[in-house]
């Protein structure tokens, strides 16, 4: 009998399950990783778990075999795997009880469902079949767009999801790019950034995909409006190489004004829609259809294991948890994402928003405020260049900062050499893993100033190479870890409605600024018009 969430399930407070009252306890003599002897080679053996393309070791975690037994009671206390399930079969868990709220499905795992088809609930075949309708419509474009020869280049406009997932995703997987085939993003709605790629691209030779699912997304229309003037002096007709992925029926979806329209639903978060065509779009383009798809299977792959009920074959389960521990036992405010791949460059920030956007809520499914913490803050860079810049706080600062490093054991294009007697690859390994034994085990010293206290939790994600199924599998783990964090606190993952009140505001001071234009007046906004006077002082 499947699992399906019920306001009662909405009730339960994480602070008040048996397992967090044990966890608490445990939480007072944390594992003492700075013990010698402790930080063992059968411990690092030992805590470890494999599935699909990604090892998870956590040996350099402060837990033990009490903590893990513990954590392990938590998620089923909590039905966190059921949750996962009843998410991926449709149920409407996008919702607060009892308050005007979204009231969505969460089906971002139906856009790469359609492989197996396995006991997909009537809701989430539903949302494949039309996910496989417009893969066929993007497959079909993208083989006339190749066999036509006419596009080098692509820029994507879009903002939020419509261009961090995207762009983090084009980034690390530029090492399986077509030939002759260019991507650009426009997403600040910062004239300068459209300006500088107008600067690159020759718009006879140049697709342009504009991203919002409703439509009316205000950075994305106007920067819609400059690159269209741009290609318009230039002498092209914007409808013959402007594409839209939105909503059906939106403003956006409009064959006067597009080449093409494809299709995403409410369905679909942002921050969750990299796998749709927000991203399939670019994607096919840049690395070619079968490379998208493959980017899909190694997504639906990790969607897979995020249903599995052994707590050791569910990585994202098991790295929730461990971050669950992390943020409400030991109460470390932040985590640092730092991936030992310079093609991972910006996923950090996709994560960022995917996490924060997420799980940065303050009440509960029944909207009550909640009394404990949620969501940490997300931050990151590549290593090894953080190495010389933010590690000296991360080993000897006054705050703990537990780590999510990612690393593989091969480099993406295989272009190394042996230089000193070991190769590139070799030494970024080896500094990524000297980096999680060094934070755990610290270093005594009569010197204070070389003393480095230890007890610093990590965890590392190590996966073979780089590659397009990788990627989405890579992808699909964070989703999935963020969803179960959301699911234990008991908190909506898939709202955002702390970006609406800034928004509102914005478009009452640039009325200000309309008004101010014209000679008219604008409704007063007394705190925004004693701000726009500084601007006055500087003219």
């Amino acid at each position: 009998m499947s699992y399906s969430p019920s306001r009662a399930s909405y009730e339960h407070s994480f602070r008040h399950l048996k397992a967090s009252h044990v966890l608490k306890g445990l939480a007072s003599t944390p594992f003492d990783l700075t013990v010698e002897g402790n930080l063992s080679p059968n411990r690092i053996e030992r805590y470890s778990a494999q599935a699909g393309e990604f090892k998870l070791l956590f040996g350099t975690e402060r837990v033990n075999d009490d903590v893990l037994q513990a954590l392990k009671e938590l998620a089923q206390e909590a039905h966190l795997v059921e949750k996962m399930a009843a998410m991926q079969r449709g149920e409407m868990i996008n919702k607060i009880e009892g308050y005007p709220s979204e009231n969505r499905k969460v089906l971002h795992t139906a856009m790469r469902d359609f492989f197996m088809h396995p006991n997909q609930g009537k809701e989430a075949l539903k949302a494949t079949e039309a996910a496989k309708k417009e893969c066929d419509k993007l497959k079909a474009f993208m083989s006339k767009v190749d066999k036509e020869g006419q596009f080098t280049d692509l820029i994507q406009v879009g903002i939020g999801g419509s261009d961090l997932g995207p762009r983090a995703l084009y980034i690390a997987l530029q090492a399986y790019q077509k030939p002759g085939r260019r991507v650009h993003f426009i997403s600040n709605v910062d004239p300068d950034d459209a300006a500088a790629v107008l600067k690159k691209i020759d718009p006879k030779k140049t697709l342009v995909v504009v991203v919002s699912k409703s439509g009316s997304t205000l950075e994305t229309l106007t920067n819609e409006s400059l690159v269209k003037e741009h290609f318009k002096k230039a002498g092209c007709n914007p409808a013959e190489h402007f594409l839209a992925v939105t909503g059906e029926g939106s403003p956006l979806d409009n064959p006067d004004h597009y080449l093409k329209s494809f299709y995403i639903w409410d369905f679909i978060g942002g921050r969750y829609s990299a796998t749709s065509m927000v991203g399939a779009v670019m994607l096919a383009f840049a690395l070619g259809f079968d490379q998208y798809m493959n980017i899909l299977k190694g997504a639906h792959e990790m969607d897979r294991i995020a249903l599995q009920p052994d707590f050791y074959q569910n990585l994202p389960l098991l790295s929730a948890l461990l971050g669950i521990w992390n943020r409400n036992f030991l109460h470390y405010p932040t985590v640092a994402v730092l991936p030992y791949s310079q093609a991972l460059l910006r996923f950090p920030a996709h994560l960022q928003q995917c996490h924060m956007e997420s799980n940065g809520k303050r009440i509960d499914r029944m909207g009550h405020p909640v009394d404990f913490d949620t969501g940490p803050i997300i931050w990151g860079e590549p290593g090894t260049n953080g190495q010389h810049s933010f590690y000296q706080l991360i080993h000897q600062g006054t705050n703990v900062i537990p780590i999510d490093f990612i690393g593989f054991a091969e480099s993406q294009l295989q272009e190394d050499i042996n230089i000193q007697g070991s190769f590139s690859q070799e030494k970024l390994l080896s500094n990524l893993f000297a980096q999680s034994i060094a934070l755990a085990k610290g270093q005594k010293s009569d010197n204070p100033n070389k003393v480095f206290p230890g007890n610093r939790p990590s965890q590392i994600l190590l996966g073979k190479r780089l590659d397009p199924f990788t990627m989405g599998s890579l992808l699909a783990y964070y989703e999935h870890k963020i969803a179960f964090q959301g699911f234990c606190w008991n908190i909506n993952s898939f709202d955002q409605e702390g970006v609406q009140l800034g928004k509102v505001l914005a478009k009452r001071i640039i009325d200000q600024f309309s008004a101010k234009r014209q000679g008219k007046r604008a409704e007063r906004f007394p705190e925004a018009e004693a701000l726009l006077r500084h601007l006055d002082d500087l003219q």
